[in-house]
């Protein structure tokens, strides 16, 4: 048996030049949801500095998905480490920062806040993020199955959210 068939990637570099142009800019944008804009380009340094060190850990093809659940762990570790904070200088957690979000948004806000942060960062990180099944199961570190259930559950909980507030604004 020859082992031809197993070729694995060069972790080197250029690997890391190539991962970092492709996905800099979205996880920069994660961040920023997540933490204070001031903070946010250490934050995403602290991210690829992590997928440097841990390389031969970062899955090929889900990229991405591993720098999000990192970012994740990264985020919480710097809230963690900078409490107490006036309560103005935290982010709400999960969610887009004003000035991102489009004019006419308010029904978005008042709808996502009736959901927990749990099911505010899945729809997040399908809507906003982009994430399919498979990556969003890599980033909440659960099974496809448990990832897709718990889609399906946040967007039934959305949908009632949404009647809720149709019914007291109509």
């Amino acid at each position: 048996m020859s082992g031809s068939g197993n070729a694995v990637a060069v972790r080197d570099d250029s690997w890391f030049d190539g991962l970092f142009s492709a996905h800099a800019a979205a996880v920069h944008r994660f961040v920023v949801r997540r933490a204070a804009r001031s903070d946010a380009d250490d934050l995403t340094a602290d991210v690829f500095t992590t997928a440097w060190r841990r390389r031969d850990d970062v899955p090929d093809g889900m990229e991405l998905p591993w720098l999000y659940r990192t970012a994740g762990f990264v985020v919480a570790n710097h809230h963690r480490k900078h409490r107490p904070l006036p309560l103005h200088a935290v982010p709400d957690d999960g969610e887009p920062e004003t000035a991102q979000w489009p004019d006419g948004a308010d029904d978005v806000r008042q709808v996502l806040a009736a959901l927990s942060p749990r099911d505010q960062r899945i729809l997040l990180l399908t809507a906003w993020d982009g994430l399919d099944g498979t990556q969003l199961a890599a980033v909440l570190g659960i099974s496809r199955g448990g990832a897709d259930a718990a889609l399906s559950r946040a967007r039934s909980r959305l949908r009632d959210a949404w009647a809720r507030v149709d019914a007291a604004t109509g």
